[in-house]
């Protein structure tokens, strides 16, 4: 990959996040003569009605009205996702000189993932082409799309109750070092039909996982580094009522011996493996309880230090007004001067429990 190829593709990307905004598929295009830009495109096949409007064609097309021909000799054209095979005839039709691509598409790509029209010998044009430029900047923003579209169906799916509120997902759309897709489960029985939004991430084919549990007013911002260590799997639920789960109007609905039996249900639910339970030191009280319930559950129970003040607005998030803090009033309110584990902490934690249970 060449520091131009990075460049153009980097163009193709911001086209790609501007098909996202728009609710499109996130693929964008660039077309390049020479060096310079000539052209651009990205999905809009559902803003215009039109199931050819690929983000190349639509670069093809403004290329070729640029240069008052169809034929887009010594053209170059960089897009985020692998042509499909409308699109790759189209750019042989154009007689482009070069086709760069980013991420592989194995379900629909015809530059060699599901077959390659490129390098079929029958067809009187040679486009070379080169696949996997920026590729995971560009898969990466294909899976968090289609991971905020199936959120959404989740949420269309999960009604609210009528005695609970749900805080608008905008609310934590800016906070820093945090954007991790969210999960839900609803259909525990202990739930009583309220949601709850966890975190599991790191590789699910682990043998064991760490359980990160909150305190009050805290919820799984308060693990966001911890849930960054590579290797680790870190499963952190916001208990019902803080966080990014329903929020129960009524402050007799919180209490901690049930918030300790719907954590159960739900591990048992996920069958993670042994655990490491590691605990803010708000929710020492709920630790303590759930390594009591099922002690063969928990191998190891450690407490995480603070990083220091810094995540009020964090704290402050799940809560636009005071309808929602039923929980901060039945168990704690929101802390102050907490932020949760640094990062270096986050990876001493992690180290620790990597050596109880070995590689």
């Amino acid at each position: 990959m060449t520091l131009a190829d990075a460049h153009w593709m980097r163009l193709a990307l911001d086209e790609a996040a501007r098909a996202a905004a728009a609710g499109e598929v996130p693929v964008g295009a660039v077309l390049v003569r020479d060096g310079r830009l000539l052209a651009s495109g990205r999905n809009a096949p559902v803003g215009l009605h039109d199931p050819s409007a690929h983000a190349e064609i639509n670069a093809l097309r403004a290329g070729g009205e640029a240069l008052g021909n169809y034929r887009l000799d010594g053209c170059e054209l960089y897009v985020t996702l692998e042509p499909c095979a409308m699109c790759a005839g189209a750019m042989l039709h154009a007689r482009l000189a070069r086709v760069v691509f980013g991420a592989a598409d194995p379900k629909t790509g015809a530059a060699g993932s599901v077959l390659d029209l490129f390098a079929d010998g029958r067809l009187n044009h040679r486009t070379q082409v080169q696949g996997g430029v920026l590729a995971d900047e560009c898969q990466q923003m294909l899976q968090d799309f289609f991971k905020g579209r199936r959120s959404a169906a989740r949420e269309a799916a999960e009604p609210l109750r009528d005695d609970a509120l749900r805080t608008p997902a905008e609310r934590f759309d800016a906070l820093p070092e945090y954007g991790f897709a969210p999960r839900y489960v609803s259909d525990l029985t202990q739930q009583r039909g309220w949601r709850m939004h966890y975190l599991d991430e790191g590789p699910s084919d682990v043998a064991w996982a760490c359980l990160c549990l909150h305190g009050p007013g805290e919820w799984s911002y308060f693990f966001r580094h911890l849930a960054r260590v590579p290797g680790l799997r870190v499963l952190a639920p916001d208990l019902i009522g803080f966080g990014r789960s329903d929020k129960p109007k009524r402050e007799a609905v919180h209490a901690w011996p049930w918030h300790r039996d719907l954590l159960l249900e739900w591990l048992e639910r996920l069958q993670p493996g042994p655990l490491a339970l590691v605990y803010s030191a708000g929710a020492s009280e709920l630790a303590a309880m759930l390594s009591a319930a099922a002690p063969e559950r928990f191998m190891l129970a450690m407490a995480a230090p603070d990083g220091g003040a810094g995540a009020g607005a964090a704290w402050r998030a799940p809560f636009p007004d005071r309808g929602y803090e039923a929980a901060l009033r039945a168990l704690g309110p929101v802390p102050e001067g907490v932020s949760g584990p640094t990062g270096q902490q986050a990876e001493l934690i992690a180290r620790e429990a990597m050596g109880y249970f070995g590689p």
